[in-house]
């Protein structure tokens, strides 16, 4: 069986975590910060991937703080960046107010609508021991990196 020789790269992970108020400061504050730390990861502010990004935390946090709030409960951003895929998480504490399938002409979920539009794939996961994660992923090209 023949064995490659080719030297691997190494892969470099990239990971950022907060916890912010459940306000409509702390989702502006969780969008600020986002572009801050892909500005500081290589990718440049006022690119596409960037405003994607910009997008779907904005209304990742606005979800949480609108509809998963719980008093004295704060949403956490995670940002993960492995090789050319950004993957955005927001979690809250509300377990029962799950995002519904988006519907094209639906009164309410527009905000999804434009996640799952920018995103490669979206997704919702339980968090333990409460609460729900939203996860979106974006595929960089790879050339948007300084």
């Amino acid at each position: 069986m023949p064995v490659d020789t080719q030297p691997q790269s190494p892969v470099t992970v990239r990971m950022f975590a907060q916890r912010f108020s459940s306000t409509r400061l702390g989702a502006r504050l969780a969008r600020h910060l986002a572009l801050h730390r892909l500005d500081d990861w290589g990718i440049p502010y006022d690119t596409d991937p960037s405003d994607a990004a910009a997008v779907i935390v904005a209304e990742l946090a606005a979800n949480a703080v609108t509809h998963g709030r719980v008093p004295g409960r704060d949403f956490e951003l995670r940002l993960t960046l492995s090789a050319d895929t950004l993957r955005i998480e927001v979690s809250d504490a509300r377990t029962e107010k799950r995002p519904k399938e988006v519907l094209p002409d639906g009164e309410s979920g527009r905000g999804l609508r434009l996640v799952a539009a920018l995103a490669e794939r979206w997704s919702v996961h339980d968090r333990v021991p409460v609460g729900k994660t939203v996860r979106a992923e974006l595929t960089l090209p790879r050339r948007t990196r300084r």
